[in-house]
């Protein structure tokens, strides 16, 4: 029977330990990445992370967002803010021409606004094609 050489208690000094943390903070490296390299648990680089990260300070709720997400936040706020300039020029064109037409109202003494509804059709009237009435 071969026994496999137990893994050796090694210990990693406070600043090191802040160091990769920041480093998982500036999306530099990433736990796996840490893992793997300096062969610690990742059990034992998440305490490191909740420990050290101001990121997981009490009280703080994170919300986990992908870069993709990120993006896509960018974007549709780009876009907002293109679409709130389109509508603030219409709403001006809208009211220049709402003072064109009062203007244009006083000038020519009319309310140009007003709507000039014909009166509706009862039925009983003859039109054009249809001149039999009973």
């Amino acid at each position: 029977m071969v026994k496999k050489p137990s893994k050796q208690n090694r210990y990693f000094s406070e600043e090191f330990k802040r160091q990769k943390v920041k480093e998982i903070d500036e999306n530099l490296l990433t736990i796996s990445e840490i893992s793997k390299e300096y062969e610690v648990s990742r059990t034992a680089v998440y305490r490191w992370v909740y420990r050290y990260s101001k990121r997981f300070e009490q009280g703080v709720s994170q919300v986990v967002q992908l870069e993709s997400e990120q993006e896509k936040t960018k974007k549709l706020k780009i876009r907002l803010a293109e679409l709130e300039r389109i509508v603030g020029q219409k709403q001006m064109k809208i009211d220049y021409l709402e003072k064109m037409i009062e203007i244009g109202g006083k000038e020519l003494g009319i309310d140009l606004k007003k709507k000039f509804n014909t009166p509706p059709l009862t039925g009983t009237e003859p039109t054009e094609g249809n001149t039999n009435i009973e």
